[in-house]
């Protein structure tokens, strides 16, 4: 099974911007559905966008318009653009392929 790994996660101010990837051991990452989900202290596990194999994007409604899901199939990677940035972005964001593999997360602060 294909390994993900997450990078790019940091402290930023509000307002600010990040970008992170996250890059599979394997070229599944062209076959399959990508997704990022965030998951914050005390809260349950949220979707927040996907990109299908042909390019189709969807955002929860809490990240449009600020964030960008998009995938390089020759990298093997995903990339999740996050812009003006709110305190409320804080969370541990991990990616998915495909519905079945999960990368270690990677810690995003967002200070007021």
């Amino acid at each position: 099974q294909e390994q993900l790994l997450e990078s790019g996660g940091g402290l930023v101010q509000a307002g600010g911007s990040l970008r992170l990837s996250c890059t599979a051991s394997t070229s599944a990452i062209s076959d399959n559905l990508m997704a990022w989900y965030r998951q914050a202290p005390g809260k349950q596990r949220e979707l927040v966008a996907t990109i299908t194999t042909s390019g189709t994007t969807n955002y929860a409604d809490s990240v449009k318009g600020r964030f960008t899901i998009s995938r390089d199939n020759a990298k093997n990677t995903a990339y999740l653009q996050m812009n003006s940035l709110k305190p409320e972005d804080t969370a541990v964001y991990v990616c998915n392929l495909g519905f079945r593999s999960w990368g270690q997360g990677t810690q995003v602060t967002v200070s007021s």
